[in-house]
């Protein structure tokens, strides 16, 4: 497969110089997965202001710096990530700069796990063609998107989740992504597939090592079966100097329940687009959502959830803390499509801004298409309440410490909504420490 894509842009050429040629797969389908979207991205524009989905989101900063592909990933030892792991997640990936890492990761076949899939993608897939064909790139479509069609483009190393129908995991999995070297592009690849009947807890972490700037360019695709559940956590906490962007998308089967909660912490620029399809009746979706960000950063978070068969529920909680000069964005989208009638749906976009230079944009959406539904949306922005500050002046704390118990409390009520309890505690930590001011 060529990867001598034409583009004038200049991120596009750096990026993909000196990209390595992929080992073809002895799959006919994958081999034409990739190179339809390597045509897809020879196509297509890096996108800027001027396009209505990104006109908040200012690409620029990236387009100025030059990356070249993670050719090798640097050899770490288990003391380097041990402050990453979770006494709760027993199975665990680790992938850095993209590359799988087998020495540091610990498969599910090695805790007797019958039938559950935990692997390289790159690894698994012949063995496994006929349970991942229908799903991998099927979900994420590249055709009008630029990050998603070079992560397909470069796909080979990705996690691989697979529950096997009727299983019941008690053990959540890890999967770790790690950055380490500066002005690199990985492309770090997701697929989680819950087969009918089935229930795990997977949480996707993004970490990094040092401070440099690097791209992380993310798809994860997400399958639950008929009466499945997958309770997905997604933890972003670049390098504040790093470019992050992250494409998710989940279709659920008749009665399938999907769970997300998904923090942005880090990266200078970070972009999360989540789309979730209810594809059959009586699915159910929860999706909450943190971003707290502070000095130059940006994290923008668009969300789709599209209610394309009756019967179906969705609920959606979204906070932003801005503080220095930040700027966040949610665009929230709830489709409710013809003959999708008893639909129930609500939708809240709740924001805090912590400086006068900070900056929220928020963009709740309903598009309804049938007439008997129960929807609803609301977006406030605002300061920390004055008289909820008088309250806990009153009771004698200091003005900070009332600002800051607040701003603490406000983030909380997201990460609360973890089912991990060591990673819940730690992010807690992490909230309670950013919302501190002397």
């Amino acid at each position: 497969m060529s990867m001598s894509l034409v583009n004038s842009n200049s991120y596009l050429e750096s990026l993909l110089r000196g990209q390595p040629r992929l080992p073809p797969s002895p799959l006919a389908w994958f081999n034409q997965l990739r190179a339809n979207a390597v045509d897809h991205a020879g196509r297509l524009k890096l996108p800027t202001t001027r396009d209505e989905e990104w006109r908040f989101t200012d690409l620029s900063p990236l387009v100025r710096q030059s990356f070249q592909p993670a050719l090798a990933a640097p050899t770490l030892q288990a003391a380097d990530v041990e402050r990453f792991s979770l006494a709760e997640a027993a199975i665990r990936l680790v992938f850095v700069d993209g590359k799988y890492m087998a020495q540091l990761s610990t498969p599910a076949e090695r805790l007797g796990n019958r039938g559950l899939i935990v692997t390289n993608l790159s690894s698994a897939i012949t063995a496994n063609a006929e349970a991942i064909e229908p799903h991998l790139g099927q979900y994420a479509r590249f055709e009008d998107n630029l990050f998603a069609a070079l992560n397909t483009a470069f796909l080979h190393d990705g996690a691989l989740v697979m529950v096997p129908r009727g299983a019941a995991i008690d053990t959540p999995v890890h999967v770790l992504l790690i950055a380490t070297q500066p002005e690199v592009a990985s492309h770090p690849r997701c697929l989680f597939i819950a087969e009918a009947g089935s229930e795990i807890t997977i949480l996707e972490d993004y970490v990094s090592l040092n401070d440099a700037i690097y791209v992380t360019n993310a798809v994860t695709e997400i399958a639950v079966g008929d009466n499945a559940q997958i309770s997905h956590i997604r933890v972003q906490r670049d390098s504040t100097e790093a470019f992050h962007i992250g494409n998710c998308a989940v279709s659920l089967g008749h009665a399938g329940r999907y769970r997300s909660v998904s923090v942005a912490l880090g990266a200078r620029i970070s972009r999360y687009d989540l789309n979730t399809v209810l594809d059959a009746e009586g699915a159910e979706c929860a999706i909450d959502g943190l971003a707290l960000i502070n000095g130059r950063q940006l994290a923008d978070t668009h969300s789709s959830i599209d209610h394309a068969k009756p019967n179906c529920t969705s609920r959606q909680l979204h906070k932003c803390i801005a503080d220095g000069s930040a700027h966040a964005v949610f665009n929230g989208k709830i489709m409710v499509r013809p003959g999708a009638q008893n639909t129930d749906s609500a939708q809240s976009s709740r924001n805090l801004l912590l400086n006068a230079k900070a900056r929220i944009d928020t963009k709740p959406q309903l598009e309804i298409f049938a007439d008997d539904v129960k929807c609803a949306h609301g977006a406030t922005v605002g300061q920390l309440d004055s008289e909820e500050l008088f309250y806990l002046k009153s009771r004698g704390l200091s003005g900070t410490a009332a600002r800051n118990l607040l701003t603490y409390a406000f983030g909380a009520e997201i990460i609360d909504r973890i089912p991990i309890a060591s990673l819940k505690y730690r992010l807690e930590q992490t909230v309670l420490e950013q919302t501190k001011k002397n």
